[in-house]
């Protein structure tokens, strides 16, 4: 049902992710005009996220309409180009609150090496249907086989639900008061 994605097919996974996070609050506080939304996005998921391509960490259906970017343990985002998006991306009066929000995100982080689920989603044509669970079980299986916790930071309280029933718990709430708030979750080994 799921397929490993390689850099090839990178455009077409950021494009469904990007359907998924339409109505996101956090990203569509970043991005609220959608030709920016639509622009600056996918950049925003290469740099967070693009790392999966390169360790076979990159998870979609058939049809593009669901995807997942996982970061193995020992991998992670690309900060500097992640930052210089940012500061040419995001309207400047925003600039304090989101960098505050990252530093929040690196306190809650694991120390442990986990893999970490960089970016999940379905696009809403196709929602409802099962298809994020499965997807999501299917990065879990992996994490299983490695006999290593998984680590998130949900953007969108309204995904908590399906997280929890995958064993994920919060370990913390990143708000700055400013920007919508953040979910850290952490499922442990099994």
């Amino acid at each position: 049902m799921f397929r490993i994605s390689d850099r090839p097919e990178a455009d077409r996974v950021f494009a469904g992710l990007a359907l998924g996070f339409v109505a996101d609050p956090f990203i569509r506080w970043l991005y609220p005009e959608p030709r920016a939304f639509l622009a600056n996005f996918p950049r925003v998921m290469e740099h967070f996220g693009g790392g999966a391509f390169e360790h076979g960490a990159a998870q979609r259906n058939g049809d593009f309409t669901a995807a997942a970017l996982w970061l193995p343990p020992g991998a992670h985002p690309d900060e500097e180009r992640l930052i210089a998006c940012f500061e040419e991306t995001v309207a400047p009066e925003k600039h304090e609150a989101l960098f505050a929000t990252f530093e929040q995100i690196e306190r809650h982080h694991p120390d442990e090496p986990c893999w970490h689920l960089a970016f999940i989603a379905v696009d809403p044509a196709r929602q409802g249907k099962g298809l994020g669970s499965a997807l999501l079980a299917e990065g879990l299986r992996q994490c299983d086989r490695d006999g290593r916790p998984a680590y998130l930071e949900s953007t969108n309280p309204a995904n908590l639900s399906l997280y929890k029933r995958h064993g994920f718990h919060e370990v913390g709430l990143i708000d700055t008061g400013r920007a919508p708030p953040l979910y850290p979750m952490f499922r442990p080994a099994r």
